[in-house]
């Protein structure tokens, strides 16, 4: 009851927002909304005002939305200040189909109602400007404070649903999340950014931004963030109780042993058709949950994330409508993490290091016909996994890999008929590891009316057992981990049926439904000795249904909405999994006032009921966010204000077996935000 009331108060300040401030801005309104007419009726020159999104990421090359293979939504920059996201996280928490789970450590996202806790982001694939930023050892997906950029210099987010291993290979499982960072024209000079919130939390950043008179384009940026966190309540840890946990004490309270921190850094120079990136992030997070049997509420359990990577890009023409373009890139991740138990230290890491080439054809040279074609090779030179007691040295895990990867790919996208269009990708991966497999993508894109798409969509994907998977093991960890190198590769299926369209005004609409199929599925068991292992154990089925609607008025007014009905459940038991809920709703809301010097908006999102994996549920929930951004004319000077978890919602996030025995986790109540970003 509670949460209704509190969607219902959001849905009226939502209301009130929109509501104009004087007869001029009614006035406004009422004429967009007279010449809201059917596109039929508007004359040639309207037509080519109405303005539809581009995507690069989903074919390879920049393409409309109405005509790539796949349910693609672009976040822009406006939206990451008007909203206040602070995370890549939390911008993606706020997409249609899309909802995230924190346990107090890393984010874990979920998409199409497949989030199994602990899988460290595994099944969606991470870009920033096309590079892969997933890791070689979890194959872990970074998102929270752990991401390897400043939010900040985000120009835009392009996420394509289904699957995407024709293109990209591994990971590309349920979605393809392409980073698109901002270009030196976008500083024009220097940029400060502070800012200071809840729990003691700070952040500060300074960027420059400038493009010479002799081509060059440069971009350097780097920042730095500290939280206290909050203290946290564990009724399992609270040694009064009858049923508490052995290591329970301090009336479970885990005090002072949330801190976040992380420092992050990113160059950019471009020269014509060169381009040179590159990109560190270093995070440390405490653990205040004493997951893998640690000892609770003890400041030395943390984990620490280093994440670094160069990528140069050389394009150029061939003559013919054909153009080359070769990506080459070395990339490096570190993860350390420290657990004590009984005052002994155990400390776990991962250490990988990879380099890899692309290179991509690309010809309109056949009329008709878009030929993309292209081979990728990646050499992994460690996939090193390590464990090891420090204050009385004994060692139980010492595994060194190393691995390779080669792949070729082909799409064409063909022009039946001026509304016909066909969209066909294939690619073959070879690992070292496993072997071979194909994956292929088909796309049918009818367009019966102007600004209009009706997609047919299938496609198929897969997801190689990580080294994680395959390899680690500890005798001392809770319950006891086993290795299985016997795993094999996840596959999924999926058919989808997409609508979506343009109307006058920036008005858009999408309406899609979809059915998957996932064999082999890794799971992580217990047998009856109290062991764990990942095996191969299980296959799942999904369906649902995506409703979105976007409105933006001339008057600068702009509202969205999506409504998810999904079931993620065994294919053999029909069980809904764990951490799916079956309905999500957003709603947002943005109003400017004083000729968009000041932009209010506020944001609903409401996620159902979840299964954790002792079989309990967590309840739904809505949380509403609101955000105040003031910024001077010349918008060099801008100030923001936000209020998350307005009403103080108090809500819980199912979590992996590690957190044993806590099987969900109290999310953080009404936290606010102060943030000043100053250009010159």
């Amino acid at each position: 009851m509670m949460q209704n009331r509190h969607a219902v108060i959001a849905a009226i300040l939502s209301l009130f927002l929109c509501w104009p401030l004087s007869s001029t801005i009614s006035g406004k309104l009422q004429a967009e909304e007279a010449e809201s007419r059917d596109l039929r009726s508007l004359e040639l020159e309207e037509l080519m005002t109405i303005e539809v999104q581009t995507v690069s990421s989903t074919s390879h090359y920049q393409q409309k939305v109405t005509e790539a293979p796949s349910s693609v939504t672009i976040v822009t920059s406006e939206d990451i200040r008007r909203y206040g996201y602070r995370t890549l996280a939390d911008l993606l928490r706020s997409v249609r189909g899309f909802y995230t789970a924190f346990d107090r450590n890393y984010t874990s996202l979920g998409v199409r109602g497949f989030g199994r806790p602990g899988d460290y982001n595994s099944r969606i694939l991470l870009l920033v400007d096309g590079h892969h930023l997933n890791d070689t050892i979890y194959d872990s997906a970074m998102l929270g404070t752990e991401f390897i950029l400043d939010i900040d210099l985000i120009d835009r987010v392009e996420i394509s649903r289904g699957p995407g291993s024709s293109l990209y290979g591994n990971n590309a499982f349920f979605a393809v999340v392409n980073v698109v960072t901002r270009k030196a024209k976008d500083f024009g000079g220097m940029e400060l950014s502070g800012e200071a919130g809840s729990f003691d939390t700070v952040k500060g950043r300074v960027s420059f931004g400038e493009r010479g008179r002799d081509g060059l384009e440069t971009v350097l940026s780097a920042s730095g963030y500290y939280s206290k966190g909050d203290q946290h309540y564990f009724r399992q840890y609270d040694q009064r109780l009858p049923f508490a946990d052995v290591r329970a004490w301090n009336n479970g309270i885990a005090e002072d042993v949330d801190h976040d921190r992380s420092q992050t850094g990113y160059a950019r120079l471009a020269v014509r058709e060169f381009i040179f990136t590159g990109a560190f992030a270093n995070r440390t997070k405490d653990i205040p949950t004493a997951s893998s049997g640690a000892d609770f509420n003890d400041p030395g359990n943390r984990t620490t994330d280093r994440r670094s990577y160069l990528d140069a890009r050389y394009s150029f023409g061939l003559g013919n409508k054909t153009d080359l373009s070769v990506r080459v890139y070395y990339d490096y991740y570190r993860s350390t993490g420290d657990y004590l138990y009984a005052g002994t230290v155990d400390r776990d890491e991962s250490y990988g290091t990879w380099q890899g080439a692309e290179a991509r054809l690309s010809t309109t040279a056949f009329r008709d016909h878009h030929l993309i074609f292209g081979t990728e090779y990646r050499g992994i030179q460690h996939q090193d996994q390590w464990n090891a007691h420090q204050n009385r040295y004994q060692l139980y895990l010492d595994n060194r890999r190393r691995s390779r990867v080669w792949a070729a790919y082909l799409q064409d996208e063909v022009r039946i008929s001026p509304v016909v269009l066909v969209n066909a990708g294939l690619r073959y991966d070879h690992a070292s590891t496993f072997g071979g497999t194909t994956n292929p993508r088909l796309a049918l894109i009818t367009s019966p009316f102007d600004q209009t798409a009706i997609k047919l969509l299938y496609g198929s994907a897969y997801r190689a057992p990580n080294v994680y998977e395959l390899y680690y093991q500890s005798p001392i960890s809770v319950p006891p981990q086993l290795a299985n190198p016997s795993l094999v590769p996840e596959k999924i299926k999926t058919y989808e049926l997409v609508y979506e369209r343009y109307f006058g005004h920036n008005v858009r609409a999408s309406l899609s439904g979809y059915y998957y199929t996932i064999s082999n599925l890794i799971v992580q068991t217990t047998d009856s000795t109290g062991n764990s292992t990942f095996q191969n154990l299980s296959e799942a089925n999904g369906k649902g249904l995506e409703l979105e609607l976007y409105k933006q008025w001339r008057s600068g007014i702009s509202a969205s909405g999506g409504y998810t009905q999904q079931r993620a459940y065994d294919a053999r038991t029909d069980t809904v999994l764990a951490n799916s809920p079956e309905q999500l709703l957003k709603f947002a809301v943005s109003t400017p006032f004083w000729n968009e010097r000041a932009i209010v908006s506020i944001e609903e999102q409401y996620t159902g009921k979840r299964r954790t994996l002792a079989g309990s549920t967590v309840q739904d929930y809505s949380l509403t966010n609101l955000t105040v951004l003031v910024r001077n004319t010349s918008r060099n000077v801008e100030a923001s204000f936000g209020i998350y978890n307005l009403f103080n919602t108090a809500y819980r996030d199912p979590v992996s077996a590690e957190l044993f025995p806590l099987y969900s986790v109290q999310q953080d109540g009404r936290t606010v935000r102060v943030k000043l970003t100053y250009a010159f």
